[in-house]
C-alpha cells in the first residue's frame, strides 16, 4: 500500500463534471490499494471572479477580508468533489486549511506554510476514507484564514506529502509534464521524462509555469518526489527528483523564457560606498522584487551606471519611486528602462560539468541578430535580457542549437 497526494488544478476541476471525473480517477487509485489524499484549487476562474467582487468594494481590498474570500473557491470544491465520490460508493471527507491545521505566519495573501498536523488525516486514512483537502490556504497563529498566493495549491500538496510522508506526489495540470521549451512556441520541444528538483527550480525561477517554486523547494527540502501529468490522458508526465548520474549526461535539459520583467538603468551613480544601499533600501521597503542587477565598472570619472530588473507590473512603481533617490544620490544621467524585455534562460546540471555553454548561448544569439543587455549565469543555468520581440525566435534558436527537440532523437526515440 502506498501514501499518494494528488493535486488537481483550477481547469481539472472547472466545472461539475469534470470533478466527477476526478473523482473516478482517485477512486480508481484507491482501489488499487492506495492512501489517497487530494488537493485541490478553485474551479478555473473563480478567484479571478472573486476578486473583481473584491475590487468593486475597494480599490485595494483588505488583505485580512481577501484571504476570506478567496479561500471560499477551494470550500466549494472540496465539498462537491466529497460529494461526488460518495455517489460513487467511496468513502470520502473534505478538510478546510485551518481543520487541519495548516500553520502559516500572518502574511494575509501571501502567507507561508509554517507546519502541519498531520494526525487528524491520518485517521481519516486509516478509517479507509479519501481525504480531500483545500489548497492555497491554511491558518495564522491568531486563527486568521490566509492564503499561500497563485501556485499555492501546488505549494499545500507538496508540503502535505512531505508530513505525510507520501510514497509520491502527483500534480495533475492540463500539460502532459515539463517540456524541453514551451511547446505552444516551439513545435519540436518534447516532454522531459525525469527532471532534477534544481534544474525545476531554476525553470520555475525563470518563467515555466507548470510547478509553483516554492512546492518545488519543499520538495528538495524533503526529497518527495512530483509527478506531473496531465488530469485528462493516462500518459507517464514529468518525474521531478533527487539528482542521478544520467541527468549529468544531458548538458542543457531546457530553454525557459519570461516576459514578465522589466530593466531599469540609473546612469552617473557617484561610485562610492553606501549608494547601492540608498538605491535599494526603497525599493526592497515598497516589498518589489529585484532579480538580476549589473553594475558598470568605473571609467575614471568617479560615476558608474546601475542597471536592475524588477517584475513588469512594479516598473512604472519603480521608477516613480526612484525619482527623488536619484536627486539624493547626484546621479548625473537620470533614470531610464524599457518594460519589453525578455530574460531567455538555458537550464541543465550538465553544465557544471561542460565549458563553453555560455559562449555557445552567446554566439547563437549574435548570429540571429539579437542583441544582450544584462547576463546572468549559476552552476545550472544562463539568462540574458534580450528585446521581447526576439523571444521566440531566441526560443527555438536555442532549442535547436543545443538539440534538444524530437528531430535531434535517434528515429526509435522521437515522440
Amino acid at each position: 500500500m502506498a501514501l499518494i497526494v494528488q493535486k488537481f488544478g483550477g481547469t481539472s476541476v472547472a466545472d461539475p463534471e469534470k470533478i466527477k471525473n476526478v473523482a473516478k480517477r482517485v477512486l480508481s487509485k484507491k482501489r488499487d490499494g492506495n492512501q489517497v489524499v487530494v488537493v485541490l484549487s478553485a474551479m478555473s476562474g473563480e478567484t479571478n471572479r472573486l476578486t473583481d467582487f473584491a475590487l468593486a468594494m475597494q480599490d485595494i481590498p483588505d488583505a485580512r477580508e481577501m484571504d476570506v474570500l478567496l479561500s471560499s473557491g477551494e470550500q466549494v470544491t472540496i465539498s462537491l468533489f466529497a460529494m461526488a465520490v460518495k455517489a460513487m460508493g467511496g468513502e470520502c471527507v473534505s478538510f478546510l486549511g485551518d481543520q487541519v491545521k495548516i500553520e502559516t505566519d500572518s502574511s494575509h495573501t501571501r502567507a507561508r506554510i509554517e507546519n502541519i498536523d498531520s494526525d487528524r488525516i491520518l485517521g481519516e486514512l486509516n478509517s479507509d476514507k479519501i481525504v480531500v483537502v483545500a489548497g492555497f490556504q491554511g491558518v495564522a497563529e491568531n486563527g486568521d484564514i490566509t492564503t499561500l498566493g497563485r501556485g499555492g495549491s501546488d505549494t499545500t500538496a507538496v508540503a502535505l506529502a512531505a508530513a505525510l510522508k507520501a510514497d509520491a506526489c502527483e500534480i495533475f495540470t492540463d500539460v502532459e509534464g515539463v517540456y524541453t521549451t514551451d511547446p505552444n512556441m516551439c513545435s519540436s520541444a518534447i516532454k522531459i521524462d525525469k527532471i532534477s528538483y534544481d534544474e525545476m527550480l531554476e525553470l520555475a525561477s525563470l518563467g515555466a509555469k507548470v510547478l509553483d517554486i516554492r512546492s518545488v523547494t519543499f520538495a528538495k527540502q524533503y526529497n518527495v518526489p512530483v509527478h506531473v501529468r496531465s488530469t485528462f490522458t493516462e500518459t507517464e508526465g514529468t518525474w521531478v527528483v533527487k539528482e542521478d548520474k544520467d541527468m549529468e549526461g544531458k548538458v542543457v535539459s531546457g530553454v525557459t523564457y519570461n516576459k514578465n520583467e522589466a530593466r531599469i538603468t540609473i546612469s552617473g551613480v557617484p561610485d562610492q560606498p553606501g549608494i547601492a544601499t540608498k538605491i535599494f533600501t526603497p525599493i526592497s521597503d515598497a516589498d518589489i522584487i529585484v532579480d538580476m542587477i549589473i553594475q558598470n565598472q568605473d571609467t575614471g570619472n568617479g560615476m558608474t551606471d546601475m542597471t536592475f530588473t524588477v517584475i513588469r507590473s512594479d516598473y512604472q512603481r519603480t521608477l516613480k519611486l526612484l525619482e527623488s533617490v536619484v536627486k539624493e544620490t547626484g546621479a548625473t544621467g537620470g533614470i531610464h528602462g524599457s518594460d519589453s524585455i525578455t530574460k531567455i534562460s538555458i537550464v541543465g546540471v550538465g553544465m557544471r560539468n561542460h565549458s563553453g555553454i555560455a559562449t555557445t548561448m552567446f554566439s547563437i544569439l549574435s548570429r540571429e541578430g539579437i542583441n544582450i543587455s544584462m547576463i546572468s549565469t549559476s552552476e545550472i543555468k544562463v539568462s540574458c535580457i534580450i528585446e521581447e520581440k526576439y523571444t521566440e525566435l531566441a526560443v527555438r534558436a536555442l532549442h535547436d542549437a543545443f538539440e534538444l527537440g524530437k528531430d535531434s532523437l535517434p528515429e526509435e526515440e522521437t515522440l
